[in-house]
């Protein structure tokens, strides 16, 4: 087993001078903690999503009181809606020439069994399928960055609840139903959304090389993500089942800041890493490369209306 990393917010990110970064659930919780201790290191742009429109101006104003050469912008976005996703990633790409890194961070967990606007599954929809669409229309910006620049990240917030899986890894024909299961029904639907966040992010390396695509688990973290609304019940599987595993969010950002900019020599592309820095054990779902190619081609088949 690879051995811990010892990684220091201050001296492991190097200068960000010139990169472009896009973050997405930017306006709270893991997202916006990331995002500023990113800004500390001045990159020329910062951009984030969110659909809180008061979180997203102050978020502004605390990366302008970090440095105000810092180019930020907040695209107002709601992933359980395709269309929303589609203008916030149109607008970002009449913004900005480069893209160096891109973190996909916002997320959902534990939600009842309801559909998006756009009729699939919350999680799913949420998790994966609105960070499709963002990859999809962001590739050829990647790329080119890619090819320009030396290198362009993408760093999949996932989670090892992706072990959390209903019976098949990725229920397909399932998908826009809401998937109401007898049993742990909400932490089986999150287990396969981040299931798919890891397949996805391997798939993305081996289809495009040129980006260093991972995915991360920042460990278990009691942010805004938890449904305020859970019954004392799930609290009580959820208690059980991270018990003695809980880090704070000033822990949980380690992972994806080491992601996003450690040096390629550092992590294999389309791995999986776990805090910080160790890549962790894959299942027999999430290494079957049958339904890597299988996720990617429902997903392209999904967003094809979208260019």
């Amino acid at each position: 087993m690879a051995r811990k990393q010892n990684f220091d917010l201050d001296s492991g990110i190097p200068s960000l001078a010139g990169k472009v970064i896009l973050i997405t659930g930017g306006t709270s919780g893991l997202g916006k903690a990331t995002l500023l201790a990113l800004a500390a290191h001045k990159p020329e742009a910062i951009l984030f999503t969110g659909r809180n429109t008061a979180n997203g101006e102050q978020v502004v104003k605390d990366v302008k009181a970090i440095s105000s050469t810092i180019d930020v912008l907040h695209l107002p976005c709601d992933q359980s809606d395709l269309h929303s996703v589609d203008a916030a990633m149109k607008r970002l790409l009449e913004h900005v020439q480069r893209l160096d890194i891109v973190i996909c961070n916002a997320g959902v967990m534990g939600k009842d069994a309801v559909l998006t606007k756009d009729g699939y599954e919350y999680h799913f929809g949420v998790n994966h399928l609105a960070h499709g669409l963002i990859i999809k229309q962001l590739l050829p910006l990647l790329k080119s960055t890619a090819n320009r620049y030396g290198d362009a990240r993408v760093v999949s917030v996932a989670s090892n609840g992706f072990r959390w899986t209903p019976g098949g890894g990725i229920v397909f024909e399932e998908l826009q139903t809401t998937q109401d299961m007898a049993f742990a029904g909400r932490w089986r639907r999150y287990g396969q959304s981040k299931l798919a966040n890891v397949v996805y992010a391997a798939e993305l390396t081996r289809r495009h090389p040129e980006i260093s695509s991972v995915s991360i688990h920042p460990g278990v973290i009691f942010t805004d993500l938890w449904d305020p609304n859970l019954s004392l019940l799930n609290r009580v599987f959820v208690w059980l089942a991270t018990l003695g595993q809980s880090v704070s969010v000033e822990q949980g950002i380690l992972n994806p800041c080491w992601a996003a900019t450690t040096s390629k020599e550092n992590f294999k592309a389309g791995a999986y890493y776990e805090p910080v820095g160790v890549e962790g054990a894959q299942t027999k779902d999430s290494s079957n490369e049958k339904l890597k190619q299988q996720l990617w081609n429902w997903t392209e088949e999904q967003l094809k209306t979208y260019s």
